[in-house]
């Protein structure tokens, strides 16, 4: 993982850290022995800090095969790329953001006629397609998902919207208990 023209990562990363930054990779469970693999430490030190995150909620245990794994936390995932867009974007932002959104997905069921994804999933397996047309098919797919994910995304960015930014303001309004 480190660039070798820069020396070794373990030379300027704790083992720690280089968990921590393997973690952040993880695209399905993955086993702890193989996260420790990946960051060069040992499977106690893996163990410990993977301990360590699920603590703290940002990863989840699970088992694949009897063996003990560990995979990003899906719900604290959601809250941050929510907390981020919030962080990013004013609520008009998000607002032209939805609208774009939207737009997208109504010329996607115009274009193939259809009223929603899973009626265009039924045509896919329904329809006689070449394996040209079949592979369009499937990016079309790929990119109404990312439509559909990103559109649940914003909406709740901008449910949450006042709240987030009401917590995450400094309080003017309180004293100071060090006056």
């Amino acid at each position: 993982m480190g660039d070798p023209t820069q020396g070794s990562w373990t030379d300027s990363i704790s083992g720690r850290e280089r968990v921590r930054r393997v973690v952040e990779l993880l695209e399905e469970p993955t086993p702890v022995q193989e996260v420790a693999d990946r960051a060069e430490v040992s499977r106690a030190t893996a163990d410990d800090e993977l301990q360590r995150l699920e603590s703290d909620d940002w990863i989840t245990e699970t088992t694949i095969d009897g063996t003990k794994a560990y995979d990003l936390n899906p719900v604290r995932m959601l809250f941050d790329e929510v907390t981020d867009l919030i962080a990013e974007h004013s609520r008009d932002e998000l607002e032209g953001q939805l609208t774009e959104l939207k737009t997208e997905q109504e010329e996607l069921t115009a274009e193939y006629d259809v009223d929603s994804l899973a009626e265009f999933r039924e045509q896919l397996a329904a329809d006689e397609l070449s394996a040209e047309e079949l592979r369009e098919r499937r990016n079309v797919i790929a990119t109404w998902e990312a439509i559909n994910t990103e559109l649940g995304l914003v909406k709740h960015a901008l449910q949450l919207y006042g709240d987030v930014v009401e917590l995450s303001s400094p309080r003017t309004d309180s004293r100071s208990t060090f006056a």
